[in-house]
């Protein structure tokens, strides 16, 4: 039987039959009558509780992906830990320490270094995770020879090259290797306010849980705040506005709601002045992204129904499509991590399934997205299209 081309109630016939079960028997198991077997399997009835298709499961003794025709396959992690074990060798060289004379042959041209780091931006922010962890690892030897080379003309490029690491290595829940790409950055970019704040950024993302890494976002944010917001560049602004995310995400982590509404309320100022559909320096900093982040402290915050309200407002605003693929396919997990919380798991559902058309990496090879996944599929009253997706993942 070619199952994954048939469809769910014949299926369940094939295996009915298979197990020798008349229909009664089957509904008498099932505590079903025998008409409500016949409709299903007629395909009259859908199948849309998750509840049920274990049942149905359970009396086949099949694995509920062999019921839904398809053997669990999970997320191939076999590639990816290769790509980082190779983004870890890059980042253990140490051609800095060595210098010139390690280098060996050509430097990269410095116009196709930042060519090619802003492609893996880009990569990143199309959220192709699978295809940054490809580029990384030579991609970062290239940029440290072309500092050990010209420090100051490699040094932008280097900053870039850490910070677009450590983004891609949060996503893959790799901490340790993600804080020491950022470090890395925070320390290529010493001497510069602007280079240094910007790597902050990518700090904060790594320090998330550390309550007293808030300090360090202020202090680089405060650093760049200009003197006169209606006299200030966009760029310094969008930086700034993002160090006060960064530090009202870790004060919501840590439970603290008022400080998190204030630096909010601080960035917020901030981002009217920048306007929406901007990407300066990589943040995709504006009105509609503090939103959004108003959207991830609530959650952390426990408080589901603020941050229903908050998502369903903030994906109606023009600013929306303009952002990054990445950047919204990570709220639409955070917007599923809240109607969880008010115990709407078909709209948790929906949201998760969006987020999956948008962007299928984001479920695909983020641990953090497989586990609201794991937690959905509990559920007695999850759909069966989160059965199906749990499947594809590997986490029925």
């Amino acid at each position: 039987m070619h199952g994954e081309h048939l469809p769910i109630g014949r299926r369940v016939a094939y295996l009915r039959a298979r197990r020798r079960l008349s229909q009664q028997s089957f509904a008498d198991r099932l505590g079903k009558s025998k008409s409500w077997v016949d409709k299903v399997e007629r395909g009259v009835r859908s199948l849309e509780r998750v509840s049920t298709i274990r049942d149905i499961a359970a009396v086949l003794r099949v694995d509920t992906a062999a019921l839904l025709g398809r053997d669990v396959q999970p997320v191939d992690a076999g590639e990816r830990i290769e790509g980082v074990a190779r983004i870890r060798a890059a980042l253990s060289t140490y051609i800095m320490a060595l210098g010139p004379s390690a280098t060996g042959g050509d430097v990269m041209p410095a116009d196709r270094l930042v060519r090619q780091v802003e492609h893996a931006w880009t990569t990143f922010q199309h959220a192709r995770y699978p295809q940054v962890v490809d580029l990384l690892p030579r991609l970062l030897t290239e940029v440290q020879r072309a500092h050990v080379q010209d420090p100051v003309a490699g040094r932008a490029t280097l900053v870039e090259a850490y910070r677009v690491a450590a983004s891609v290595l949060v996503k893959l829940d790799e901490a340790s290797l993600a804080w020491l790409a950022a470090d890395r950055a925070m320390s290529a970019a010493n001497g510069d306010r602007v280079l240094v704040a910007a790597a902050a950024v990518q700090l904060g993302q790594v320090l998330r849980a550390s309550a007293r890494a808030r300090s360090v976002m202020l202090a680089a944010a405060y650093r760049i705040a200009p003197d006169d917001f209606d006299e200030s560049a966009p760029a310094e602004l969008s930086l700034c506005g993002s160090l006060l995310v960064q530090a009202a995400l870790m004060a919501a982590r840590a439970g603290d709601g008022r400080a998190a509404a204030d630096l909010l309320d601080e960035s917020a100022e901030m981002a009217a002045r920048v306007g929406d559909g901007h990407d300066h320096h990589r943040t995709a900093f504006g009105p509609t992204a503090v939103e959004l982040a108003r959207v991830a402290a609530a959650v952390d915050l426990s408080d589901g129904r603020e941050a229903v309200a908050l998502h369903e407002a903030a994906t109606s605003r023009e600013g929306w499509r303009w952002l990054p693929v990445e950047h919204r396919a990570a709220h639409l997990l955070d917007a599923a991590r809240a109607y969880l919380q008010t115990d709407d798991i078909t709209h948790a559902a929906r949201v998760l399934l969006w987020a999956d058309s948008l962007a299928p990496a984001e479920l695909r090879h983020r641990p953090a997205a497989r586990d609201v996944v794991a937690q959905m599929t509990r559920d007695p009253d999850a759909p069966a299209t989160i059965t199906h997706l749990a499947s594809d993942l590997g986490v029925v």
